[in-house]
């Protein structure tokens, strides 16, 4: 499908006022499920969690999806405080949940164009970091590609003691930028849910959308993006035309 953008000028504007990108893993830097469920994972957090608090919260038992469970859980955990529940199945369940993307990474495909995005943003310059709800081993793994070494600064992923600071919670987000040293505003986002806009929202950040889905994009230029693309195309051809004019 075209590229849909919010105007032909967006986003050389966005990039050329831009010291650094921060961009998702999952969806705009790789595909790394493929497309399969991650129901099997949430369900084996299930059965572990179940074996050291019994019957589960509604919300837990209904949750299929790898991140959500440990969401889930741990407010499952926080609601039960006054139980004094254990501990261990939030430990548990980062475990499992990290190995699954471990493994992911390993076959993951990724994004198309995003070689040259990386080598182009890279010449402007601004400095790329990740951002992400994945734990950040398995993505240090997957960017020790030859494509990407040297490339990104920093990754900062999910917080392995508490699920609630994935986003739309903006503390990768904020990491990033107390690292950086930069201010919000001149940092961009690139990201593929709705979850990643608001966290880059929360945080002061630009935000591109990166989403092939017409209805996500119009909801994410509803909600406040400075942009949305369908490919990294577009991205590319704004920082052409900014390397251009310098």
């Amino acid at each position: 499908m075209p590229d849909a953008t919010d105007g032909r000028d967006a986003l050389p504007r966005l990039l050329a006022g831009a010291r650094a990108v921060l961009f998702d893993f999952d969806g705009p830097v790789c595909d790394l499920f493929g497309g399969v469920s991650t129901k099997d994972v949430a369900e084996r957090v299930k059965e572990v969690a179940g074996q050291y608090w019994g019957r589960l919260d509604p919300d837990v038992r209904s949750c299929y999806d790898s991140h959500g469970i440990l969401r889930a859980l741990r407010d499952m955990y926080e609601r039960r405080a006054a139980e004094r529940l254990s501990p261990q199945p939030l430990e548990l369940a980062e475990k499992i949940v990290t190995e699954q993307e471990t493994e992911a990474v390993r076959t993951a495909v990724g994004a198309p164009d995003l070689v040259t995005l990386v080598g182009l943003l890279r010449q402007l310059p601004l400095r790329l970091v990740v951002v992400s709800n994945n734990a950040e081993g398995p993505i240090r793994s997957y960017l020790e590609q030859p494509d990407f070494r040297g490339k990104f600064e920093g990754v900062f992923g999910r917080d392995p003691d508490d699920a609630r600071h994935m986003k739309p919670h903006p503390r990768c987000v904020e990491r990033a930028l107390a690292h950086l040293r930069l201010p919000a505003s001149s940092c961009v986002v690139i990201g593929d849910q709705l979850t990643d806009l608001e966290a880059a929202r929360t945080a002061g950040t630009g935000f591109v959308g990166y989403t092939g889905d017409e209805e996500r994009t119009g909801d994410m230029r509803r909600a406040g993006a400075n942009a949305v693309v369908s490919t990294h195309r577009s991205l590319i051809a704004a920082a052409g035309r900014i390397r251009a004019s310098r």
